[in-house]
């Protein structure tokens, strides 16, 4: 699926978080070849000299020349705790679903509880969260994986 951009034939691309760089070889959609793919098209594409096998579920292709995507060894997100039984502290470590990418990532630093309806912060480096908590937490994906800043690509 294309989220932002557009995607082409002839573009270089980069997957993340592995780094592979290549030269985008046809678009289609329901098997009919695309001069290019818009933001919302779920569409395939063929790229030259990479196995099929070198690719995963999970990886970003973004454009090389533009803001190619890469991983990141960890990221601060803001969670709202839903339903859990008892209280999360640093350390744990829940699976955590990004688009197809389907990761393990381990809460390193609870950095601040915040009001869920305004993002202010309540408290500083609190030593655990529970169910109805909102807070940012510093998390560390234990494989590679590729998010993206919200101020650099918001919705």
């Amino acid at each position: 699926r294309v989220e932002t951009g557009i995607l082409k034939p002839g573009m270089l691309v980069t997957f993340a978080p592995v780094a592979l760089t290549t030269e985008v070889k046809s678009v289609e959609m329901h098997h009919e070849a695309l001069p290019e793919a818009m933001p919302g098209d779920n569409v395939g594409f063929n790229v030259k000299n990479i196995p099929v096998k070198d690719l995963r579920r999970g990886y970003v292709a973004g454009d090389s020349k533009n803001q190619p995507p890469r991983g990141a060894s960890d990221f601060n997100a803001q969670v709202i705790v839903l339903n859990h039984p008892g209280e999360i502290s640093n350390g744990y470590t829940p699976v955590l679903d990004c688009h197809t990418a389907h990761i393990a990532c381990k809460f390193a630093e609870i950095k601040e509880k915040c009001d869920r309806r305004t993002g202010k912060t309540t408290e500083e480096n609190p030593k655990s969260v529970k169910s109805g908590d909102a807070a940012i937490v510093m998390l560390q994906p234990t494989k590679p994986m590729c998010v993206e800043a919200f101020q650099e690509f918001p919705p």
